[in-house]
């Protein structure tokens, strides 16, 4: 492991290097590139030298206890053993999870879609609750959560709706989410008091940024339309809403939340590039053949990969058998202790692949 710390800082060091050479600057692509390994060597480092300081002190006080005759300090130096022996464990569980191939879209904003699924306007309603977790689970870790388009329920709720969520580390955390989600309980419209099981389907895409995804624009067609639904006069009279369609994958994006027709086109855009980063992923994905997806990060739609049952007041997730009887937090942005096993259900799961190979 000491060999792999070692040769991970001489790395950090030629791009620290590299990043202050004015011919790098010039070329934003390599910059950019350069600027995200910096930070994510620099995690490692960091332990590394923490590591390295453990070690060291674990030499001296074998060298002390070996070497000293004055029982008193022979007794310290067996506390500092102990205490720094405890430490090094620790720190080397750390140092081995931060050298799990990372994805290396964890650190990206996203695209956030959910979309009601079986179940009708209690599903339009359960879409818009996991709206609600996802506005309060943005709020508690400084995120940004913002609408690029919404179909509105005819019971409430939404049919639809598509956001973008800005900030660090938001992709690692939100794509656990991912999939189908399963509600069950006694809808509002309901008279005879009967739990129905309604659900909504929740898509996360990583944001794709310029260097990454090269669109030609002839490819693009642009349409423009009146929004609909809420927004007052002035949304209905001007064609301000935006629909662009990529000819050669087929995918269709449109925007209507801004209130003027380039702040749609740039959020309609936005989406766009990240439906068409997640068809290369995926692409990519297929053509590596005999890579395993990890069990709790494929994100299929179809998944079914969460319950809440209100009548109980729990939630379970089905990928790791984790349940929570603690729903009213859980709905309220209390994602944390689900994020957390998740990930470790994915490192364990990546640590198992990087064995195989």
């Amino acid at each position: 492991m000491l060999d792999k710390l070692k040769e991970i800082e001489n790395r950090f060091l030629e791009v620290e290097k590299d990043l202050s050479n004015p011919e790098v600057t010039k070329d934003i692509k390599k910059y950019t590139s350069l600027n995200k390994e910096y930070k994510s060597l620099g995690k490692i480092v960091e332990k590394y030298i923490e590591y390295k300081n453990i070690l060291s002190g674990l030499d001296d006080a074998k060298v002390i206890l070996n070497e000293e005759k004055d029982e008193e300090f022979k007794e310290m130096a067996k506390a500092e053993l102990d205490g720094l022996g405890e430490k090094r464990v620790l720190i080397e569980e750390e140092i081995k999870i931060l050298l799990i191939p990372k994805d290396p879209d964890d650190e990206k904003s996203v695209i956030l879609e959910i979309r009601a699924g079986t179940g009708g306007d209690e599903a339009a309603i359960f879409a818009g609750d996991l709206l609600r977790m996802y506005q309060l689970y943005s709020e508690k870790n400084g995120w940004t959560l913002g609408l690029i388009s919404s179909s509105v329920g005819t019971s409430g709720g939404f049919k639809e709706i598509v956001c973008s969520v800005e900030g660090e580390d938001v992709y690692g955390k939100l794509k656990f989410e991912a999939g189908t989600h399963r509600v069950q309980r006694v809808p509002e419209t309901e008279t005879q008091g009967r739990v129905h099981t309604s659900a909504a389907t929740v898509a996360v895409l990583p944001e794709a940024e310029d260097v990454e995804l090269e669109i030609n624009n002839a490819d693009i067609r642009k349409d423009t339309f009146r929004a609909s639904g809420a927004g007052g006069q002035h949304v209905n009279k001007t064609e301000s809403a935006v629909r662009l369609t990529h000819e050669p994958s087929g995918v269709v994006v449109e925007c209507q939340d801004g209130r003027s027709q380039h702040a749609n086109y740039d959020k309609a855009m936005k989406v766009l590039r990240s439906k068409l980063y997640e068809l290369e992923v995926k692409k990519q994905n297929e053509e590596l053949a005999g890579k395993r997806k990890t069990m709790v990060g494929s994100g299929d739609r179809s998944d079914k990969i969460r319950t809440y049952n209100y009548p109980q007041g729990r939630v379970t997730d089905h990928r790791i058998g984790f349940t929570s009887h603690n729903l009213p937090e859980v709905i309220s942005g209390g994602l944390f202790t689900f994020t957390e096993n998740l990930r470790i259900a994915e490192n364990a799961e990546r640590m198992k692949v990087g064995g195989d190979g």
